[in-house]
């Protein structure tokens, strides 16, 4: 396969790695957190929540979706939804939620270093439109840079993820919350799957940058001119 059609898949990976991550970002379906001890024709409180805010909902468990051992839910199941975003930088003005300081510290730890991928992807894309519309050796020259780029932004992702699976393990441990069951949801994937492609894809296009080696050395020595001696 050609070497300039490897590079155009590569971005093609990577703007669905892109996509994923700013997905994953403005999202909040990274947890989905539910008591348990509830009974039928009740009403149960779950929440989902992202990097930027924590919506509760309060759901009506009816006999048709009323299961024996399951937490409230799904929820997807309609019910009042009430959103508090999180005060991430406005230090003295505690949302609600955020009587637990363990988990504010949390989400703004990973609140911050997705800020950090984010810069990162725009870095990068900002080298790949460099080298698309560039000419000669700068073309090339550009891409090592933006591997680079990406390559942080899937790490960065990746401690992101990391910190919100740490806070929503603190969430569930904390007896100051009514949460006992959780898993997670489709934004976390969507954070999954954009910190493998970048970070994998980024590696590639690095090495899709550098200069080929020969393929049998010696031939190459073989080949090359004498020395003249004078």
């Amino acid at each position: 396969m050609h070497k300039r059609t490897k590079i155009k898949i590569a971005i093609f990976v990577l703007l669905v790695g892109m996509a994923c991550m700013f997905t994953a970002v403005v999202t909040d379906h990274w947890a989905v957190l539910s008591p348990r001890g509830y009974e039928v024709n009740q009403t149960c409180e779950a929440a989902h929540f992202g990097l930027w805010r924590l919506c509760k909902k309060y759901i009506y468990i009816s006999s048709e979706n009323y299961v024996p051992g399951n937490g409230c839910g799904p929820i997807s199941l309609p019910g009042e939804e009430n959103c508090t975003y999180f005060r991430h930088f406005t230090p003295g003005l505690d949302a609600e939620i955020f009587e637990y300081k363990t988990q504010k510290e949390y989400n703004i730890s990973a609140a911050a270093i997705s800020i950090f991928s984010l810069a990162f992807i725009i870095l990068g894309s900002l080298c790949l439109v460099g080298s698309c519309t560039g000419k000669g050796k700068g073309r090339d020259y550009l891409l090592k840079p933006a591997g680079m780029f990406f390559a942080f932004a899937g790490l960065c992702a990746f401690i992101s993820l990391e910190v919100m699976r740490q806070s929503v393990k603190r969430m569930i441990e904390s007896e100051e919350t009514i949460w006992i069951e959780y898993h997670y949801a489709w934004s976390f994937a969507c954070a999954c799957t954009a910190f493998i492609l970048l970070f994998l894809t980024g590696i590639a296009l690095l090495l899709l940058s550098m200069p080929q080696m020969p393929r049998n050395p010696w031939e190459t020595c073989m080949d090359a001119e004498p020395d003249q001696v004078e």
